[in-house]
């Protein structure tokens, strides 16, 4: 790991660097961690983007270092914010239980079990990618899980190449089993379920 990156916490991040994670332009700009937390009949095309980067926020209490819950961590490279991943109990993210398949194809998982965290979104920043930075995200996940009380951690990454999983921010198989993650199930061609249980 890089002597200057370091990982917080979301609410121990300003949530100024919070948008400069984010960006203008771009796939994160438009999700700003959202995918699976629209409501019930919301859509992209329904929620303004500036209503999305309100809610995160809100989930992330940035700028709130006293906070009990966060809904990610983020990196930063010296002073400069570089990277983020939204982890938290996996029931947090609404749309990721009521309609997202992968997790469940062929396990019998209780979607509402508090004592699962997942990892549904891990990116780098343009500019700083190929660093380590994803691989030390989700490290810092592992780590900030457990100690919140998690009996799991799991993630969803692609089984394509490194820059399409970039590009839609959910990592790759071998970050995850960097950080300790195995695989437990392959419910698509592309998607992989992996978990490490504490």
């Amino acid at each position: 790991m890089d002597a200057e990156l370091s990982v917080v916490p979301g609410n121990e991040a300003e949530c100024a660097d919070l948008q400069a994670l984010f960006g203008t332009r771009g796939p994160a700009s438009r999700c700003q961690c959202q995918r699976y937390k629209l409501a019930p009949r919301e859509s992209f095309a329904s929620v303004p983007a500036e209503v999305r980067a309100d809610r995160l926020r809100r989930q992330t209490d940035c700028g709130h270092p006293q906070a009990d819950a966060t809904s990610g961590l983020v990196a930063y490279l010296a002073s400069e914010p570089v990277g983020w991943c939204a982890v938290e109990p996996r029931p947090r993210y609404d749309g990721l239980v009521r309609v997202y398949k992968v997790p469940w194809a062929g396990r019998a998982e209780d979607p509402a079990d508090e004592g699962v965290w997942a990892v549904t979104c891990l990116f780098t920043r343009a500019g700083f990618r190929r660093r380590g930075i994803s691989r030390e995200l989700a490290l810092a996940a592992v780590g900030f899980a457990r100690a919140r009380g998690a009996r799991a951690l799991e993630a969803y990454p692609m089984t394509t190449t490194a820059t399409i999983a970039e590009e839609l921010h959910v990592g790759t198989v071998d970050t995850f089993a960097a950080a300790g993650l195995r695989k437990v199930s392959s419910p698509t061609p592309r998607r992989v379920v992996m978990r490490i249980d504490y």
